[in-house]
């Protein structure tokens, strides 16, 4: 979006009503395809027609017309619709010398001759928007036309792009099965759609304000007229739209949370609303609303004071001289490789907006000058483009490496919490409950007897249980003879003298025991209770029943 926003800036200026070079005028042509003015004669034929049809007058504002003129800017320059001025000075010149040479073999006078499509050729006076639109062959009544066409287009390509990507995706799902990373993509394509839309939407906001209200002071077809109001107040509502929802989803975050990192960290939202301000740091998402602000004010004022280029130069410079503050001041963007590409635009913005200054016809400065500015100029803004494009490349090839810093953290904050979901009340990644096996000599063998009953059950232990019921199920066998589990300095859990009021029968002790999923051993350790006594092993080791069992 930067570099689109640069190129739109060249174009813009190259429309401002002030005596410009031709140099420099043809250096910002380059960049109309920016602004969606596209020189395509077949479509500037049929909008001719459908403004015949509504109200429209094509004597002097047509195609047709334009491709017999020749267009004389206020600098006294000429340029025509059909091809530069030196390629029509070289034609004509191939023409003359042709008609001399038939003169001279035919031996006749030219005296009486007719005078050269040079001399009869219809001169218009052009400047402003209009010179720059009718340099492209586009009448200056057809051109909100011609972008809202060429926007529509635009739009049905992406439309028809992820609908084609989903048909793809339906296909392959019944054939086989895809990246799972596809699957967000597959359920929510729709969501897609209007995120693309969208983003166009801000692309080409501060455009389509300038062509809005150029049309509305300089066209001439009611219908075009209606639709290009239709078209603003879609464009705005749904900018405004996004714009409230975040502020009031944020007033919410801060009321509840004391803050907003909700906007970044709550996926729901992200998905939904960060296109707006993803690239910003978290204290600054609102900044947003004042990027939204500045795009209309500046397709304002062009559009609102063209033909006036003292007071248009000076509006514009106090719009660019606000938002290279605002950018100084805040330094809103996530990465630093954004706060310099940003402030190295707007400053160069502003640079240009004072060059151009210079060229304003009330200030009465010599053409000497003028030239000379309207060079340096081009220089600096042709510098400007090929750095920007090194470093829009580099930031390009970063953000194709790396995450999103806001979208990476919550994607390990998402990751803690599920490892957070899946903790019981002793730590499930190091809980008796997991049945862990190691194969070395001095692993420990540990297993449930009813895990998968309790795998989903999850209850805090407020005091410990004194029983020795607890213990019962869990077994807990050293493999090697050398483990730490018989260590000298284990306490044993077990009283010393024979417990002779208990119950010792093996029909009591197997009644009352859990359910086993495989029938424990004892081995021959020699002393203890008889053939049932409990082991004394860091804990109670559960029934262990006699070898004859």
């Amino acid at each position: 979006m930067e570099i689109f926003g640069v190129f739109q800036g060249f174009a813009m200026n190259g429309m401002m009503s002030v005596q410009l070079p031709q140099v420099y005028r043809s250096f910002s042509k380059n960049f109309a395809f920016s602004t969606g003015l596209l020189p395509w004669t077949q479509m500037q034929v049929s909008i001719d027609n459908f403004r015949q049809m509504t109200g429209g007058n094509l004597t002097n504002d047509s195609v047709e017309f334009l491709q017999k003129a020749t267009l004389v800017y206020p600098d006294g320059s000429t340029s025509s619709a059909n091809g530069s001025l030196f390629r029509r000075s070289v034609s004509d010149i191939v023409r003359l010398a042709i008609r001399e040479i038939e003169t001279s073999v035919n031996a006749t006078s030219t005296g009486g001759e007719a005078p050269s499509s040079t001399e009869s050729t219809i001169r218009a006076a052009v400047s402003g928007i209009q010179g720059y639109v009718q340099q492209l062959t586009v009448p200056q009544a057809n051109t909100f036309m011609t972008v809202l066409l060429i926007v529509a287009i635009v739009i049905g390509v992406i439309v028809v792009g992820i609908l084609l990507v989903k048909v793809i995706l339906e296909a392959w799902a019944l054939f086989g099965s895809f990246p799972e990373s596809l699957t967000g993509f597959r359920k929510h394509y729709w969501g897609s759609i209007a995120r693309a839309i969208t983003t166009l939407i801000l692309l080409l906001y501060s455009i389509w304000v300038l062509y809005c209200v150029f049309q509305f002071t300089h066209g001439d077809s009611w219908a075009a007229q209606t639709l290009a109001g239709v078209t603003l107040a879609i464009f705005t509502s749904i900018l405004i739209f996004f714009s409230w929802k975040i502020w009031s989803i944020a007033h919410k975050l801060k009321k509840a949370e004391g803050d907003t990192t909700g906007l970044y960290d709550d996926k729901k939202v992200w998905v939904k609303y960060s296109l707006f301000y993803e690239s910003y740091k978290k204290d600054y998402w609102w900044i947003f609303v004042p990027v939204i602000i500045y795009m209309f004010a500046k397709g304002c004022v062009l559009a609102a004071t063209d033909g006036h280029g003292m007071v248009q130069s000076i509006s514009l410079l106090v719009v660019e001289g606000l938002m290279l503050s605002l950018l100084i001041w805040s330094r809103p963007f996530e990465r630093k490789s954004g706060n310099v590409i940003n402030i190295t635009i707007q400053v160069v913005r502003v640079l240009s907006v004072v060059c151009i200054l210079i060229f304003v016809e009330e200030f009465g400065i010599a053409q000497t000058t003028q030239t000379v500015a309207g060079v340096v100029l081009i220089a600096v803004q042709s510098a400007l483009a090929g750095i920007l494009a090194i470093l829009i490349a580099w930031n390009a090839i970063v953000a194709c490496c790396k995450q999103n810093p806001h979208r990476k953290r919550r994607k390990e904050m998402e990751k803690h919490q599920r490892d957070m979901d899946d903790l019981t009340p002793l730590d499930a990644r190091n809980s008796l409950l997991l049945d862990r096996s190691k194969t070395n000599e001095s692993s420990i063998t540990i297993t449930y007897a009813n895990a998968n009953a309790m795998s989903d059950y999850k209850q805090p232990i407020n005091q410990r249980d004194s029983s020795p019921d607890q213990y019962i199920g869990i077994a807990i066998e050293p493999i090697n003879k050398y483990s730490s589990l018989n260590a000298s300095y284990s306490r044993p859990l077990t009283p010393n003298t024979p417990m002779g009021g208990l119950n010792q029968s093996s029909e009591n002790l197997v009644a009352n025991a859990a359910p086993v999923g495989r029938q424990p051993t004892l081995p021959n350790v020699g002393g203890g209770y008889g053939n049932y006594g409990y082991g004394q092993q860091n804990g109670y080791s559960g029934y262990r029943a006699p070898s004859g069992y």
